[in-house]
């Protein structure tokens, strides 16, 4: 080949892999294009009852082995949490160990301390149990290390306690769309509460008959609100999300959908060659509703059993209608919304951004460094 076509050759062909930063990356120096639908492929549905879950497969992905989750951190006591108003340690410059004395307790806010020597990744709607009520982070960021202690917004999914418990550990659970929606979009602690103790914010329109004659009820959820109110007398007095979802009559019947889903999900993906599975997009019934993205197969493997155990809690959740969203609006959750933007950022850490159009909202959580990449990308339709 002639040299200067093999030039141009390759410099074509590191452009495109500096294409692959998800969701719409912009490092410096130069912008990067946000990552198409091309780059990402839909595998066939896989469906049970009124869930179905495609999965997004991609033949590249970035190394997040040096991101630290909030389980992971909580764990090894690399990552702590505090109401305010405790003290909380911090290492000086000097190695020294201090403590810091903070405000009053809030709902709405703890404080966290990342002494690892990692950046750690928080995903909205990802549960921290202990404290004087169990919260939920109310979004996606990343906090470097070394960092002071930070004021961390978050919401209450216990709300009938206020009292000493003990130290702030991880869940291993995301709560269920229909609370993480309420969180990371409307940003509103009674619409949570309201979420959790509703099951489902989804507001089914009323089906007609086929001949446009009377209308008929949806078919009845697994789950209903009856269903919960029950369980928060006998078994939930606080109205805590896990004690809810948990519980011997709520969570008996969210456990046989995981595992059924997860049978089905493992037999559809267990063939692939030269890909990974990196997320999925989630329908309900005919409508889909949700998307979670990551940078690697790895972090989806990570986060992959928390977020079935949330999709089947809305599942059960919402009418148990058998039918079945199209490939077609599947492939529209990954392509890039553009609308109204928001965003926010840490220089030279992370950016968040959150772009509108209609119905739909795109949720999009940058990292700069060790190298800039869309470490998680979501993709919902507003269910209220």
């Amino acid at each position: 080949m002639d040299r200067s076509l093999f030039g141009i050759f390759s410099s074509l062909l590191g452009f495109t892999a500096l294409g692959f930063v998800w969701g719409g990356g912009t490092p410096p120096p130069a912008a990067v294009p946000p990552k198409t639908e091309g780059e990402w492929r839909l595998l066939e549905p896989i469906t049970y009852e009124n869930l179905t879950v495609f999965p997004v497969v991609a033949s590249t992905g970035y190394d997040t082995s040096h991101f630290l989750t909030l389980e992971e951190g909580l764990a090894s006591g690399e990552v702590i949490v505090r109401e305010q108003g405790e003290e909380t340690m911090v290492r000086s410059r000097d190695s020294n160990r201090q403590y810091v004395p903070n405000s009053g307790p809030s709902v709405n806010q703890l404080v966290l301390l990342n002494r690892s020597k990692r950046p750690l990744l928080l995903l909205s709607g990802e549960l921290v149990s202990g404290g004087k009520q169990d919260r939920v982070i109310a979004k996606d960021r990343i906090v470097r290390p070394g960092a002071d202690p930070l004021p961390l917004n978050v919401f209450c999914v216990e709300h009938g306690r206020w009292s000493a418990g003990s130290q702030f550990s991880a869940a291993k659970t995301i709560v269920h769309p229909s609370v993480r929606e309420q969180a990371a979009v409307r940003q509103n602690q009674s619409q949570v509460w309201e979420a959790v103790t509703a099951g489902s914010t989804y507001a089914a329109p009323p089906r007609v008959a086929a001949s446009g004659g009377a209308q008929t009820p949806n078919a009845a959820p697994r789950m209903s609100r009856s269903d919960v109110a029950a369980t928060v007398r006998e078994e939930a007095p606080t109205q805590s999300y896990s004690k809810i979802y948990e519980s011997r009559r709520v969570g008996t019947s969210v456990d046989a959908f995981v595992n059924e889903v997860q049978r089905r999900f493992r037999k559809e993906t267990s063939g692939l060659k030269g890909e990974r599975v990196v997320g999925v997009v989630i329908a309900y019934g005919g409508e889909v509703a949700w998307s979670d993205i990551f940078a690697s197969g790895d972090l989806f493997d990570h986060y992959w059993n928390k977020l079935i155990r949330s999709y089947a809690v809305e599942a059960v959740a919402r009418p148990s209608l058998r039918e079945v969203a199209s490939y077609e609006d599947a492939r529209e959750f990954l392509q890039h919304i553009s609308g109204r933007e928001v965003t926010e950022s840490e220089p030279g850490v992370y950016r968040w951004r959150e772009t509108s159009d209609g119905s739909l909202s795109q949720i999009e959580l940058e990292a700069f460094e060790p190298k800039p990449m869309t470490i998680h990308r979501l993709v919902l339709r507003r269910s209220s």
